[in-house]
């Protein structure tokens, strides 16, 4: 039986990648779902797969920056019971562009989708675990927050700012288990982004992540979502404040 089995999660950035790979590993350990995303298609897609694992599963098409979004999940994993915690997968790469030449929508996009929907997901779950003195808080970080990559300034300040948001709560809310989980250098769309992207710093960008796939050090979507579900099978007090990589996992 798995440490989270009949509990009920919300999981952003459901419809595709690591977020899809990860609703079918949870669904497969009987873990009931709220997922999200944008594309209502995909998601349905989900959903549907879930759906044949025997779980309960509801969903909520939209942005996860927007607090009516996140509301929604929100009421619908209490109305479903066992309400017990949230894994916010979802994230915006954006790349290309030199920090100057980046459009302030990009920019604000990148945040939104990393650290804004990480606040409200706090905002809105937090206190509803608190009452319970348990929960369950999953903040998905990347090594890019401690490195300086040209092409993708946005994505490597946005991902530092969520992980240190992530070590607020795990010190002011000591009940809640809390930890960030990166990863590692996952074939998704991201990825291929990257490797196509445009902008000043393109050539920059290109030239690393076009090495990753040549090297064949990319792994798959369902490797790493492997990774995360066997990393909260057991005691998941010990995971509580800490940054986990898959790359220390064995993934």
């Amino acid at each position: 039986m798995h440490q989270l089995e009949g509990k009920t999660l919300i999981l952003t950035g459901a419809s595709m990648g690591i977020g899809k790979a990860l609703a079918l590993k949870l669904a497969g350990h009987k873990v009931n779902l709220v997922i999200n995303a944008r594309s209502e298609g995909r998601l349905i897609e989900t959903r549907d797969e879930c759906l044949e694992l025997g779980i309960s599963v509801e969903y909520t098409v939209g942005d996860a920056s927007k607090t009516r979004t996140v509301q929604a999940m929100a009421e619908k994993a209490e109305s479903m019971g066992n309400f017990s915690g949230f894994i916010h997968a979802a994230g915006v790469l954006n790349p290309g562009p030199y920090i100057w030449e980046i459009e302030e929508h990009d920019f604000l996009t990148v945040f939104q989708a990393s650290v804004h929907a990480a606040f409200l997901l706090i905002q809105q779950c937090v206190p509803k675990f608190l009452k319970k003195e348990q929960g369950l808080a999953v903040f998905f970080g990347s090594g890019a927050a401690e490195k300086i990559q040209p092409g993708i300034a946005a994505y490597c300040a946005a991902k530092a700012a969520e992980e240190h948001l992530a070590r607020q709560l795990a010190a002011e809310a000591s009940k809640i288990i809390t930890f960030v989980y990166r990863p590692g250098i996952v074939e998704t769309r991201m990825q291929k982004q990257a490797r196509e992207s445009s902008g000043g710093a393109a050539e920059k960008v290109q030239e690393v992540f076009k090495s990753w796939k040549e090297k064949g050090m990319l792994i798959s979507a369902e490797e790493s979502a492997s990774a995360l579900v066997d990393l909260m099978s057991a005691d998941l007090k010990r995971l509580h404040g800490k940054v986990w990589d898959v790359r220390d996992l064995g993934g």
